[in-house]
């Protein structure tokens, strides 16, 4: 194992919580929904009438003239790597020693709607320019490289809704293997359209509570009933431990291990013994160099299905052991923001890094009464204070297709 050790300089983040890292961790302290009855004319055609929108528009932050050639994924994660990159202090580094790893797990899926219905209405000639750019999986990589003239290499792995926490796995390896001394690492995702939230609901995924859109993403609820769909990006900036040193930089945590595994059990569910979970887990404290009894707080994937959740708790015991599955907190942040799918696990992560840095725990709501298959101590209703001495925390990210990503962080 690499001894190069990676830390967190940097956090920057667009969410139906807020446009910044401040504002979204203030929300998510308090316990506030981003959730919210949708507007457009569409919504009466379809079961599912809310989502949650990104709370600042791109259009307040970018010039309209660079708007019209990014996808709103791209504009996203523009957004949210300029801040990461302004909190990091704007490191000074040789370009051919920056990297960017920022994926989404569907990629330009909003340009690809829309140029095709220019097509059919007006004609090929009408088609952007700029479409194939918008669309491709890697436009938001190659839309911060550039920003950022980041030229150690620009990938976007994709694994669904593990995405972007395989995206900070892989940049931690990339300093790790020497290829980078700083890398900018996420994920971003802009779906929130008929056609997806009309698949989405067909296979009975998304949550129908279109009375109270605000309670209608409640994890390890007995009620739950499934997940609902969110916008946004979360970006860190990493570092070699040396690099940020050298430069006197503030560190957020030690960025100390992650880990893949695959369910290979089936396209949409998790293996209900929850195995490959609990593989991750434990191959990431391998990774990390520590020990379960080190973890005092998981931010869990559960995204509020009926299948998911449970099974996540079973696998969190199982890696663990029961003590210090006993001791461990655990919250779901996607009670407030819903799901950001490709961007969850990087805003999720910026959440367990900031719980860390802060010693406070954000609150689970939505739980009016807990399934009694849960089998950790979920954080509820109000943050909770980490113990002085809690030394670590993972975050949790999984996809369709059986993708689990375990990353660990610490305290420096």
């Amino acid at each position: 194992m690499s001894t190069t050790e990676v830390v967190v300089t940097g956090l920057g983040a667009t969410t139906p919580l807020g446009g910044d890292v401040a504002t979204t961790w203030s929300a998510l302290l308090e316990g506030r929904s981003g959730i919210a009855t949708l507007t457009e004319d569409w919504v009466d055609e379809l079961p599912v009438h809310f989502a949650g929108r990104v709370a600042v528009e791109p259009s307040e932050r970018l010039p309209r003239q660079r708007l019209r050639r990014l996808d709103r994924t791209q504009q996203f994660a523009l957004i949210a790597a300029q801040e990461a990159w302004e909190d990091a202090g704007a490191p000074e580094v040789d370009p051919v020693r920056l990297g960017a790893v920022v994926s989404s797990g569907i990629g330009g899926i909003l340009t690809i709607l829309e140029q095709y219905d220019t097509f059919r209405e007006k004609g090929w000639k009408r088609v952007s320019p700029f479409t194939v750019p918008m669309l491709m999986p890697n436009s938001p990589a190659a839309a911060v490289s550039l920003e950022f003239s980041a030229r150690a290499g620009a990938h976007a792995p994709v694994s669904a809704c593990a995405s972007s926490a395989e995206a900070i796995a892989d940049a931690i390896r990339m300093i790790r293997d020497g290829r980078a001394d700083v890398v900018i690492a996420g994920g971003t995702e802009a779906a929130i359209h008929p056609l997806n939230i009309a698949s989405f609901a067909s296979m009975r995924a998304l949550s129908t509570h279109n009375e109270d859109p605000q309670r209608a993403s409640r994890p390890w609820d007995a009620d739950r009933d499934g997940f609902v769909m969110g916008e946004g990006a979360g970006v860190i900036v990493l570092e070699s431990a040396e690099h940020a040193a050298r430069r006197g930089a503030r560190v957020y945590a030690v960025a100390a291990g992650a880990a893949y595994t695959n369910d290979a059990h089936d396209i949409v569910h998790p293996d209900p013994e929850g195995a490959g979970q609990a593989r991750a887990i434990r191959s990431a404290l391998s990774d990390a160099d520590l020990k379960p009894s080190d973890i005092a707080h998981v931010n869990a994937h559960a995204t509020s299905t009926p299948a998911g959740d449970v099974g996540e708790t079973v696998a969190i015991r199982s890696a663990l052991g029961d003590a210090a599955a006993d001791r461990v907190m655990v919250t779901s942040t996607k009670s407030m923001t819903g799901h950001l799918l490709g961007g969850a696990g990087a805003v999720e992560s910026i959440a367990t890094i900031l719980a860390l840095h802060e010693g406070r725990i954000p609150p689970t709501i939505n739980i009016n009464e807990l399934d009694p298959g849960v089998q950790v101590d979920i954080v509820r209703d109000k943050p909770r204070d980490l113990p002085a001495d809690a030394l670590a925390a993972i975050n949790e990210s999984f996809g369709f297709g059986g993708h689990n990503i375990a990353v660990v962080f610490r305290r420096t």
